[in-house]
C-alpha cells in the first residue's frame, strides 16, 4: 500500500511541476509576442523617420564632410 501511495504522490507532484510549467511557458509567449509588436512598431517607426528626413534633405548621402579649416 505505501508502495501505491508513494507512486500516487510522485505522479501528483509530476502533474502540479507540468502544470506550473505550461504556465510559465504560455507567459513567457506573451511576453516575447509583445516585445515583437514593440520591435515591429519600432522599425515601422523608423522607416517612417529615415524617409522623411531623405525627404527634407534630398540628394544627401552619408555623413557631412567637414569644414575646411579641419
Amino acid at each position: 500500500m505505501t508502495d501505491m501511495a508513494d507512486h500516487s504522490a510522485r505522479i501528483d507532484a509530476l502533474e502540479i511541476r507540468i502544470a506550473h510549467q505550461d504556465r510559465q511557458i504560455s507567459e513567457l509567449n506573451e511576453v516575447i509576442t509583445d516585445q515583437w509588436r514593440a520591435v515591429d512598431a519600432l522599425k515601422r517607426q523608423i522607416a517612417m523617420l529615415r524617409d522623411e528626413l531623405q525627404s527634407l534633405a534630398p540628394g544627401r548621402e552619408g555623413p557631412e564632410p567637414p569644414p575646411p579649416h579641419y
